[in-house]
């Protein structure tokens, strides 16, 4: 890795085209900065990335217009592992971004941001890797772009995204994991379930992540966490979330017993 700013090679990684090389520059990405070979100075401005780096399939659609993901068939379990494996790597882009777009943050936040975007690599790897076991590869199903959609809205303020990428989207995962997971294994796919383990588990750090800085930016502001929380999911999301809820590893991954209460009752 030739950059020496952190953001710069955050940013090489998150234009990469290629979902091999995009793979390659974030693990080479978290490896440099661990060594200490990546400094904090700014050099270039933020730049807006209405598009991130990502090759030309999957074609992108609106979400009602995908194929519909049941697991009972070879192919229903592609599709189920491909739309998982799009997710992971819109997570990477995630990642990258979280890391390049906010300056000024403690050191713990980047350290924090550029573990995730490499978790969520090998995660992508993973998933393709499995996907290649139904005779598909990542492409030939489309993908929608929500997930960067909400990055674009997010975009201006580092507090709303902690809220709403891993508190609210990523937190959501956690919750449906536990039911796919399920449905993979009466269809005979230990392999699938096994994988699901391994990203509810990464998945509960990642989402932790996001507690923790909404929480200290929220008292950086002088922000209450609740209240501000609940606006925002108002203003950003498309009515309230809904269950199911994996109540215990919300709790795992530091939401509060009020927050977790709420859910319950909505539930």
């Amino acid at each position: 890795m030739t950059d020496t700013s952190l953001y710069s090679a955050a940013f090489r990684a998150l234009m990469a085209a290629d979902p091999d090389k995009k793979v390659r520059l974030t693990h080479a990405l978290y490896a440099a900065w661990r060594e200490g070979l990546l400094s904090l100075e700014e050099g270039v401005p933020v730049q807006p990335v209405p598009v991130p780096g990502r090759p030309e399939r999957p074609q992108l659609v609106k979400p009602r217009d995908l194929p519909k993901r049941k697991p009972v068939t070879l192919e229903g379990r592609a599709v189920l592992f491909h739309a998982l494996t799009h997710i992971e790597f819109n997570a990477i882009n995630l990642g990258l971004d979280a890391a390049y777009r906010f300056r000024g943050m403690p050191r713990d936040y980047y350290d924090d941001w550029l573990r995730i975007a490499d978790e969520e690599a090998s995660h992508f790897t993973m998933l393709r890797e499995h996907l290649r076991t139904h005779g598909c590869d990542y492409g030939d199903f489309p993908g929608h772009n929500g997930l960067w959609e909400m990055a674009q809205k997010t975009a201006h303020d580092v507090m709303v995204r902690m809220a709403l990428v891993p508190r609210c989207l990523e937190a959501r995962g956690l919750d449906v994991n536990p039911g796919i997971k399920a449905k993979l294994l009466e269809n005979g796919d230990e392999a699938g379930a096994a994988k699901l383990d391994v990203i509810l588990r990464d998945e509960i750090g990642h989402v932790a992540v996001g507690n923790r800085w909404f929480s200290y930016l929220c008292e950086q502001r002088g922000l209450e966490p609740i209240a501000t929380y609940n606006g925002l999911i108002d203003e950003y999301m498309q009515g309230p979330l809904r269950p199911p809820f994996h109540i215990e590893a919300r709790r795992e991954a530091g939401f509060s017993e009020e927050e977790l209460a709420y859910l319950e009752g909505v539930g």
